[in-house]
Order: C-alpha cells, then sequence, then structure tokens
C-alpha cells in the first residue's frame, strides 16, 4: 500500500477543494493518504483584507514530513503563471533533502487554478513540475485515459501535466463535477503508480 501526501496552497479555497478531491481518488485505491498545507506567508490583517479562505482543516506541513511519502501531489493558485509565493517559500526550504536524494524516485503530480481558461494553467504546473524534477521524481499526468478534459460544451480545466480548476475573475465559480473527477482520477493514477513502484 502507498503512501500519499497531497500538499497544496489555496487563498480562497478552490485549490483546497481539488486536493480533497484528490486524495479521494487515492484512498480509492487502498493507498494511506494525508492532505496537508504549507503554511501562509501574508500577515494576518493583510489576509483578513482580501478575503482569504483561513479556517482551512487540512495541517501544515514540516520540509521533514515530504520524505516519508511515496507520492507527493502538489496544488496551488498560478500567480501570474507560475507558482504561488507561499508553495515556493516552502519548497526553497528543501534543499537539504535534495543534497541527499532524499525524494529521488517517488512519485510526483501537479495541479493549479486560474481565474480564467487562458490564465497560466499549464506553465504553473509546469512551475511545480520543474521543482518535483529537480528533487528526482518520477511525473504523473492527467493523461488521456481521462476524457473529460476533452470536453468544449462548457468551460474546463484539465491538461495533460496535471489537474486544474478555473476560480472565476471574483473567485465565485466552484470546481465542476468534470474538474473533480480530473482531480480523482489524477489521485487514483498517482497512488497506482506508487505502489507499482514500492510495493
Amino acid at each position: 500500500m502507498s503512501k500519499v501526501l497531497v500538499l497544496y496552497y489555496s487563498s480562497y479555497g478552490h485549490v483546497e477543494t481539488m486536493a480533497h478531491a484528490i486524495a479521494e481518488g487515492a484512498r480509492a485505491t487502498g493507498a494511506s493518504v494525508d492532505v496537508k498545507r504549507v503554511p501562509e506567508t501574508v500577515p494576518d490583517e493583510v489576509a483578513a483584507g482580501a478575503h482569504f479562505k483561513t479556517n482551512q482543516s487540512a495541517p501544515i506541513a514540516t520540509i521533514a514530513d515530504l520524505e516519508h511519502y511515496d507520492a507527493i501531489i502538489i496544488g496551488t493558485g498560478t500567480r501570474f503563471g507560475r507558482i504561488g509565493s507561499q508553495m515556493a517559500a516552502f519548497l526553497d526550504q528543501a534543499g537539504g533533502l535534495w543534497m541527499r536524494g532524499a525524494l529521488n524516485g517517488k512519485v510526483g503530480a501537479a495541479f493549479t487554478s486560474t481565474a480564467s481558461q487562458h490564465g497560466g494553467q499549464e506553465t504553473t504546473l509546469f512551475s511545480i513540475i520543474t521543482n518535483l524534477l529537480h528533487f528526482g521524481m518520477t511525473i504523473v499526468g492527467l493523461d488521456y485515459g481521462f476524457q473529460g478534459q476533452l470536453g468544449h460544451d462548457e468551460v474546463l480545466g484539465g491538461a495533460p501535466y496535471g489537474a486544474t480548476t478555473i476560480a472565476g475573475g471574483d473567485g465565485s465559480r466552484q470546481p465542476s463535477k468534470i474538474e473533480l473527477a480530473g482531480a480523482r482520477y489524477l489521485g487514483t493514477k498517482v497512488a497506482n503508480t506508487a505502489t507499482k513502484l514500492f510495493g
């Protein structure tokens, strides 16, 4: 049975929702799954003024946690087409793990949320994947076994590089059924891959 960490940063709850759907998909394989978030770096008064969702139930992760998993699935909202600064600040502390090769060969995957369809979903996924490759991880994407990402009858997230959702400019749009199905599919694929590699 593989051990999977879903690690995320979410300002407004969209990435948090996706994280729990990914965890659901991973758990369906029998994997042991933890959902954790990275620390907020924005001052409390700024977060409150910007209406950040501060009551998230996931515990705060530490860098030391990472090496204890067979797979790590990382998600963050996009910031100008790249990884959010909170996630970047967290991963920037992983130099010791990198030096020891502690994550070499583990399974990695990415997910994100953007305000619009063309708001940088794929570049943000690659921004996450770049970190995972530097850690020596084996990357799993959202392959076309998930046919939902091929639809064009409605606005949809999803890319072969990872699961995504679209929040809308004011954050009012929540992850759709298809986007959540893609997230669950990614969780299942990562957990199954980790189980094949690590038993």
